[in-house]
């Protein structure tokens, strides 16, 4: 729905009582919020803007705005400086926005901000990660700008300053794989073995496309053939293209085989599942992934709620190949798109 015809449907809505507008238009909100509309809930977030008392208002506005900028906007010129190569000048910017959100968004006695971006993250957050206490949700991706900031740290060479800032990132969302795959390269950059691994491992609990799972054995593999440890290396670079194919991948398995001074051979999955339980990993996606992927997709084709649902099947499709999964999908949507192709058999 266009942003002026969903403020009218909105402004229909509301009475003479403020106290009960406002009620509204949380709710609206807060609906938009867990299924992930942005453009909604921004649009809702201007009408209750419009409408608050001016006290209010300019209390709102301190909390969502750093020198005047809505904290968004500051973030997208951080990421416009990155792009233009200004990674020295981006530094204080993403610095002062880090600054602002970990004292303006604090977590108390009783409540924690959280930077949860759809409604698949809320339930696996809630399920693997239990909290003792209330989850406020954050008009914006909270993980994402501090993450960026510990990339720009990373950059100009401060790797162990960066470390507390992604372990901080992390707290704003628990089921985000960005900041836990930043702070992987930095294990890597100054061999922390041990590090690598254990990261690695964290990340998989929660990775949730065939792309994040591949990342991850290739982190493992790559670690492996710094400490010399060849034949094992190649049972992760193998792993991770059976996931996801990336380009650079050949480039690595090429190299390894110049290191070990013999081709490759590539290994039957019986000995992928048994090598990678050596390092008490395990192969494919993590079960609770999947089920909150299944659950949520069930609620929402109960409710006829067909772009959720689908959202849902498509993540349970990718992680198993599941061919019923798939037909669903083909039924609700026929043209469907983003479904991981089936690895060609040799």
């Amino acid at each position: 729905m266009e942003k002026n015809e969903l403020i009218k449907e909105l402004r229909a809505k509301l009475g003479d009582s403020a106290e009960e507008n406002d009620k509204i238009l949380k709710a609206e909100a807060e609906k938009y919020a867990h299924a992930g509309d942005l453009d909604s809930f921004n649009a809702v977030g201007e009408l209750i803007m419009e409408l608050m008392p001016e006290e209010r208002k300019q209390e709102i506005e301190r909390l969502t705005h750093l020198d005047g900028e809505r904290l968004d906007m500051v973030y997208n010129r951080i990421v416009d400086m990155i792009s233009k190569k200004q990674i020295i000048e981006a530094v204080p910017v993403a610095e002062r926005l880090y600054k602002k959100i970990i004292l303006e968004y604090a977590p108390t006695e009783k409540a924690k901000f959280v930077s949860l971006r759809n409604p698949f993250e809320d339930n696996l957050c809630q399920l693997l990660f239990k909290q003792d206490k209330i989850l406020n949700r954050t008009p914006f991706d909270f993980s994402a700008y501090i993450t960026t900031y510990a990339y720009l740290l990373v950059e100009t060479g401060a790797n162990i300053d960066a470390i507390p800032i992604l372990e901080k990132a992390i707290e704003y969302n628990p089921v985000d794989v960005g900041p836990r795959f930043e702070l992987t390269e930095i294990y890597k950059i100054i061999r922390n073995k041990k590090m690598v691994f254990e990261t690695t491992r964290d990340t998989l609990k929660i990775a949730s496309s065939p792309v994040s799972i591949a990342r991850c054995y290739a982190n493992i593999g790559y670690t492996l053939v710094d400490y010399g440890e060849y034949e094992d290396a190649v049972i992760f670079y193998t792993a991770s293209v059976m996931f996801a194919p990336n380009p650079a991948i050949p480039l690595e398995m090429k190299h390894l085989a110049d290191l070990k001074g013999s081709p490759i051979v590539r290994p039957t999955q019986k000995q992928i599942i048994d090598t990678m339980k050596k390092y008490d990993i395990e192969f494919g996606p993590d079960r609770k992934v999947i089920e909150v992927a299944a659950q949520l997709a069930t609620h929402y084709i109960a409710h006829k709620d067909i772009p959720n649902a689908l959202n849902a099947l498509k993540i349970m499709y990718n992680l198993t190949l599941d061919e019923e999964v798939k037909k669903l999908i083909l039924r609700l949507d026929p043209n469907s798109p983003m479904l991981r192709p089936k690895e060609e058999k040799e």
